[in-house]
């Protein structure tokens, strides 16, 4: 399995870095916070592959914090410890916000990076290449990471974009049918489950947002054909390509 980057936040000023050095040299880097506000901070600038949250965490708490990363990334594993005495009705809770495992302290380092991997591999397991499309001659997909990597050219610097779940679910759908139009009721029921109108509004600004993060390429176009879909449209040599290792 890839590294998989963790982000933890307990705002117990000794378990915290406790965890963290623990995880750390077990193959998990770690970014450490203590509050809930912090935490989406955190999340929505760094690339982050699995979130552990404190339920009673201040400023913010983990729950909020959660139902706000779930927002971003519908995806996302995440594992809530919480304090021995926590009641049923907030377990619950967690696993209705979309958590993955609810842990309750107190817990050995043992257990808790043992679900950790558990969780890890089932949700994010080992990158297959075929997840990692070639988007013209600058840009690279790895729907896995929910990346997308510009390499640079005369006019842009390199850039790494990291997407919500759903930005990488719709651009998958086009990567796998570059260079042909795809219609829009198709996209939507793969990637919106179902094709009401304001699943098809939602699409629509998802659209405009994959857009923006293709535009340093002037050869890569994602096409709006009227009355029928989408398509993105890139030079002949690089269309389908995919990158291996």
């Amino acid at each position: 399995m890839r590294t998989v980057k963790l982000l933890l936040a307990e705002s117990d000023m000794n378990l915290g870095p406790i965890l963290k050095t623990y995880f750390d040299k077990n193959g998990f880097p770690t970014i450490l916070v203590t509050d809930g506000e912090s935490a989406l901070k955190v999340y929505s600038s760094e690339e982050i592959d699995f979130v552990i949250l404190e339920t009673s965490l201040q400023v913010m708490d983990g729950f909020t914090a959660a139902e706000a990363i779930r927002e971003l990334d519908a995806t996302i594993p995440i594992l809530f410890i919480s304090e021995k005495h926590q009641a049923q009705t907030d377990i619950i809770k967690g696993f209705e916000i979309g958590a993955d495992d609810y842990l309750r302290k107190p817990f050995s380092m043992e257990e808790i990076l043992c679900r950790i991997k558990a969780i890890a591999k089932r949700a994010i397991g080992d990158r297959p290449e075929d997840n990692i499309f070639k988007i013209g001659d600058y840009y690279s997909f790895d729907y896995n990471r929910h990346v997308i990597t510009f390499k640079g050219n005369s006019e842009f610097k390199a850039e790494e974009i990291r997407l919500t779940g759903k930005e990488s679910e719709l651009l998958k759908v086009f990567a796998l049918s570059m260079n042909q139009t795809v219609d829009r009721k198709v996209i939507l029921e793969k990637v919106w489950k179902n094709d009401t109108y304001f699943n098809a509004r939602s699409m629509d600004v998802y659209i405009t947002k994959l857009r923006k993060y293709l535009r340093y390429d002037s050869d890569v176009k994602l096409a709006n054909q009227h009355g029928v879909g989408f398509k993105l449209t890139i030079q002949p040599q690089s269309f389908g390509m995919k990158i291996k290792k």
